[in-house]
């Protein structure tokens, strides 16, 4: 029996044998090694045996031994399978199972620590790569935007043959027009072009195009212009076609100011705020979009500033020399300069930090919004009470702001009838209007909070109504007040001018940093599909409408009286109208809003209770009790209730002045 046990070469047994007890798992795990070689049964990898330190042949296994007949993978296992949860596991051919725990096994690599991002002031550096460039394009974006805007009010006002009625027909007759014309095309190349060239193809015009009016239309304004046509159709049509009439005799100030309109509406809210939101996440825009919204405050200060200086150039100029054109070259070479500036952050940008592997970029599937017709949005908008107030606040902003400054402008231009002057006054402003904006700003989210949105809701339409009634009385009255306002070293017409500079100065302050969070705060209670239907309703009608009413209303008021000096009384009727069903609505609007917002506040708390509430299960596999809270099955509507409060808290503080 021993030879034929030598001769198969699986044992040696040794010279004096020993009794003890033999366990094999534990003889495997003691001398045996598994690893995993080849995914065999579905896929899991088939153990591999091993010898570690073999022992000598004197005293057991000898797995070098030569044994052609035996193979452990045939005669010990019948079957090899991974259990995922317990490791290895092998059933012989008797029967029963043996396990080899995984943690016996090969180890699990530790995950390597992830490594901390250099910062820089607290802020990624690699957030920064990307903020800071957005911050000096968009400041010189905004500190372009308001030279033009001056500008293009100087040119069109104080031109020979018009005056401020020009405004309300331009609006509505040639900036609409060409907006609409523009998106279209903008449309179109947008399905041809890279994002890239989109963004050249349409900025390149707008920067040629100033430093071409400059140097070359503004000095060839005389051959240009047909004058002589114009002064036969006036004569033919009356003075009360002044306005349209105008807008052929300075054709080229009109497009300057149609070109100056759409750098606002374009080059800001189309291809910067749509770049920003390509390369930036939702918890940078967070962080940073309100800081851009500060900044473009800054800008409209140094702008002011730069305008005014300028404009002041003719004192210190000979007679004879056209002051106004070596003002507009310089501001326009200013304008030229820094748009070349955007072009280069954007190339920069896309360059040198879009490329960097450790940016990765970020994709964002468009929200698709629900396209509403003409009827539709008029039939969601009578249908809701609630509705019907937020659309009247929005239209009623858009109507007086119009009806006043068209007023207002007409005055300016009779107290500074000079390009220059007009355009240093513009300049000044300007600089109020950003330090008045920026220090609204700061106090806004204050006011939400001490005094809550109905107070906040109402400081637009009241600071609207008293300086309002103030501008139009100066107007009206100011024969009578005349001897009152000497004693103050002020004409009427002077003071008239002053107090509609105020009107114009703290609402739009008050705007940007009160009526526009509140109105998109009053969003926020409504269900979804009111929300988003709502919105796009509002979009399509009250919008335009807002914008283009005011004009309208001019527009029927001079052909019927003749001249904007005539219609004046009617106008501030008008106007005074409309305030106060502004202020009726934003009241019918609290009484609504403040108990839903309420309701939801109180919902939230009550999630964030329940979050925190324990609860008891019983493990029925081994009947032992777990106390956990409801958190797991929340996580969800707490998170939507967070994002909302948040809403509630920020929304003062995401508002961006827009263009006007």
């Amino acid at each position: 029996m021993e030879g034929v046990i030598r001769s198969q070469s699986l044992l040696s047994l040794p010279s004096n044998p020993q009794t003890r007890a033999f366990n094999p798992l534990r003889n495997l795990r003691a001398h045996l090694h598994l690893r995993p070689n080849r995914p065999i049964n579905g896929g899991f990898p088939a153990p591999t045996l091993r010898a570690q330190n073999p022992p000598k042949p004197s005293h057991g296994f000898s797995p070098n031994a030569p044994n052609p007949s035996f193979s452990p993978e045939s005669s010990i296992f019948s079957s090899k399978q991974r259990n995922p949860t317990h490791g290895w596991w092998f059933r012989s051919r008797d029967g029963s199972l043996h396990v080899r725990r995984a943690g016996a096994a090969i180890p699990a690599p530790a995950p390597e620590p992830e490594q901390e991002k250099p910062k820089f002031l607290g802020v990624e550096v690699q957030t920064l790569k990307k903020i800071i460039p957005l911050g000096i394009m968009f400041f010189c974006i905004l500190f372009n935007y308001t030279i033009l805007r001056d500008t293009k009010d100087v040119l069109v006002v104080t031109a020979k043959g018009s005056s401020a009625e020009i405004i309300p027909f331009l609006k509505t007759w040639v900036n609409l027009p060409m907006a609409v014309g523009f998106m279209l095309l903008y449309t179109k190349l947008s399905n041809v072009l890279s994002k890239e060239a989109l963004f050249y193809t349409v900025i390149f015009p707008f920067i040629a195009f100033f430093g071409a009016f400059a140097f070359v239309l503004y000095p060839l304004s005389d051959v240009i212009h047909p004058t002589a046509l114009a002064d036969k159709l006036l004569a033919a049509l009356g003075p009360s076609f002044l306005g349209p009439v105008a807008i052929l005799r300075i054709w080229s100030f009109c497009l300057f100011y149609v070109m100056a309109e759409l750098w606002g509406s374009v080059v800001i809210s189309v291809l910067f705020w749509g770049f920003a939101n390509q390369i930036t996440t939702v918890e940078e825009a967070k962080e940073f979009y309100p800081l851009f919204g500060l900044g473009a405050n800054v800008a409209l200060i140094f702008s002011g500033r730069t305008v005014k200086y300028f404009s002041n150039l003719r004192k210190n100029l000979g007679p004879g020399v056209d002051g106004w054109a070596i003002s507009l070259k310089g501001m326009m070479s200013i304008v030229v300069l820094l748009g070349l500036v955007i072009c280069a952050i954007y190339w920069g940008v896309n360059k040198f930090v879009l490329n960097d592997p450790s940016l990765p970029r970020i994709e964002r599937k468009k929200k698709e919004k629900p396209k509403l017709g003409m009827g539709e949005s008029l039939k969601l908008l009578l249908s809701s009470r609630y509705m019907r107030d937020l659309a009247t606040l929005v239209v009623a902003y858009g109507i007086s702001i119009n009806l006043v400054e068209v007023t207002w402008k007409s005055k300016l231009k009779a107290q500074f009838p000079s390009p220059n002057e007009y355009s240093s006054f513009m300049g000044d402003f300007s600089t109020a209007t950003g330090i008045a904006t920026f220090t609204m700003m700061l106090l806004g989210r204050v006011i939400l909070r001490k005094f809550g949105w109905g107070v906040a809701a109402m400081i637009t339409p009241t600071v609207l109504l008293l300086t309002g009634v103030g501008f139009f009385s100066l107007i009206l009255l100011g024969e009578p007040l005349a001897p009152i306002l000497a004693k103050f070293g002020m004409t009427p017409l002077l003071a008239a001018v002053y107090v509609g500079a105020l009107q114009n100065i703290f609402s739009k302050s008050a705007k940007y940093s009160l009526f526009d969070p509140c109105k998109e705060m009053a969003y926020i209670p409504l269900d979804e599909d009111m929300k988003v239907k709502g919105k796009a309703a509002i979009d399509v009608v009250c919008n335009p409408l807002g914008k283009s009413g005011g004009a309208l209303i001019q527009q029927f008021m001079i052909l019927t009286f003749g001249s904007l000096a005539n219609s004046t009384p009617y106008l501030g009727g008008i106007l005074l109208v409309i305030v106060l069903a502004w202020i009726g609505a934003a009241r019918s609007l609290d009484s609504q809003f403040s108990p839903l917002a309420k309701l939801e506040l109180e919902r939230q708390k009550m999630m964030k209770e329940k979050v925190n509430e324990p609860t008891i299960s019983v493990d029925t596999a081994t009947g032992s009790l777990h106390e956990s809270t409801a958190a797991a099955s929340s996580s969800n509507e707490s998170a939507s209730k967070k994002i909302l409060s948040s809403e509630f808290e920020n929304s003062s503080e995401t508002s961006t002045p827009q263009p006007q």
